[in-house]
């Protein structure tokens, strides 16, 4: 499709400004085809859920989990310079940060057709910038669209009560002609990047749950500091809420796209997170089929990855955590990887500056496998008391009742372009 085929709105979007979008942020809730039976604001739309068309969602897409060219590394550490810093494990970049370019989340999503995976985590430089910066967005989202997986046909199954979402959300949540956008990391693999930065600086990790030492760290003593070490339980809670914040990000710059392009919608936790990942125990709510596993000693259970799609750097999708931290060197130094001479970059030297990052030795690797490994035997599973697969913001988009803002709202409870939406994008429908 040629950009002078697509709709105006479509360009009207590319042009809108990100003030606007900052300061005209809102949760709007109400679609079409929506109904809200009772109380103050009641009202029953009387236009049929209307699903968001291919363009408009690979728009959402997109902005939510989008490739945006090569990342640019960590330029520098004086501990190891003039070494490149080491960390990220991703040679693209996206629209959303991730801590150190770990970039351990990936995207997955629902509408009335399907359940699909969003794989953008790994991807090389999806977007080609000319010499003065500017983008082709066509191309970047054709590019993008081939990287859709269909999982199952007919929307992700999540019953409209509680306890499955909370029970503000049962009348507006995940509904006929929506979009559910859901991201979802990998806190083992975030586990081991962190475990992996700690290492490279000098640093590692005591059990302060059990009030004891790793046996067998001191043979490290080249490494690390066992004397000046890090609590377990700090160093946990750092990483889940270092993905927490590439979660919360991935939804709110798809929710800037819902102003500039006129749609409803908004970002959100109120859905059970075991519910949707499948581990509810209820097998008429599979969710997205995510394994997961229970023990006397845990208060949830614990997914850990969806095979062949999205598995989690631990036990069972690995024989041990070992060979997880061995998966996690090649993903950063192998093929495609960040610290791979043959990846190109965006440097005039890619493949000098890539190289002159320090590879991980095996004396490395078995310092960090060897926390790992701790880890995984002591509490059952890996991390030992945060989750090994985490879920926690949602992102909706769909097309605006605006009829319930008219009749129930001031002027002003929507944008321009929200007003003008179906005339700029659904030109037919809006005759």
């Amino acid at each position: 499709m040629s950009l002078k085929t697509l709709p105006p709105g479509f360009h009207d979007a590319l042009e809108f400004r990100l003030v606007e979008a900052l300061f005209g942020r809102r949760a709007r809730r109400f679609s079409r085809g929506a109904v809200l039976p009772d109380g103050p604001l009641a009202f029953t739309s009387r236009h049929k859920p209307m699903p968001l068309s291919e363009l408009e969602q690979m728009m959402v897409l997109t902005a939510a989990a989008g490739n945006t060219g090569w990342h640019y590394m960590i330029t520098r550490h004086a501990r190891y310079a003039p070494h490149l810093s080491n960390y990220s494990a991703a040679a693209g970049g996206r629209t959303f940060p991730s801590a150190a370019g770990f970039h351990t989340s990936e995207v997955f999503f629902t509408d009335d057709n399907g359940v699909y995976f969003f794989a953008t985590r790994d991807a090389p430089a999806l977007a080609q910038r000319t010499a003065d910066g500017s983008i082709d967005i066509e191309a970047l989202l054709e590019a993008h669209r081939a990287r859709i997986r269909k999982l199952a046909d007919g929307r992700l199954h999540i019953p409209a009560e509680e306890p499955y979402m909370e029970g503000h959300n049962t009348w507006c949540v995940n509904r006929s002609g929506s979009l559910l956008v859901i991201p979802v990391a990998d806190v083992a693999q975030h586990l081991i990047a962190t475990l992996c930065f700690l290492v490279q600086n000098g640093c590692c990790i005591f059990d302060d749950i059990h009030g004891e030492q790793i046996a067998g760290m001191e043979q490290f003593g080249d490494l690390v500091d066992v004397a000046n070490s890090f609590p377990l339980s700090f160093v946990e809670q750092y990483a889940l809420t270092e993905v927490t914040a590439e979660l919360a990000t991935s939804c709110y710059a798809g929710m800037l796209m819902l102003q500039a392009m006129g749609l409803g919608g908004w970002m959100f936790d109120g859905i059970d997170r075991h519910v949707v990942l499948g581990a509810s125990g209820d097998p008429n709510v599979p969710g997205l089929g995510f394994r997961y596993d229970t023990n006397d000693l845990w208060a949830l259970p614990n997914p850990t990855g969806l095979p062949g799609v999205f598995e989690g750097y631990c036990p069972p999708h690995y024989p041990d955590m070992r060979a997880a931290v061995s998966a996690f060197v090649q993903r950063k130094f192998g093929p495609g990887g960040p610290f791979n001479p043959a990846t190109p970059g965006p440097w005039r030297e890619s493949s000098r500056v890539r190289s002159s990052a320090q590879f991980h030795s095996e004396e490395f690797q078995a310092c960090v496998a060897l926390m790992c490994q701790y880890i995984y035997d002591r509490f059952g599973k890996f991390p030992g008391h945060v989750p090994s697969i985490f879920i926690l913001n949602y992102l909706q988009a769909h097309h605006l009742e605006l009829e319930f803002y008219d009749r129930h709202f001031q002027p002003g409870a929507y944008l321009q372009t929200h007003a003008q939406h179906m005339e700029r994008w659904h030109s037919e429908e809006s005759a």
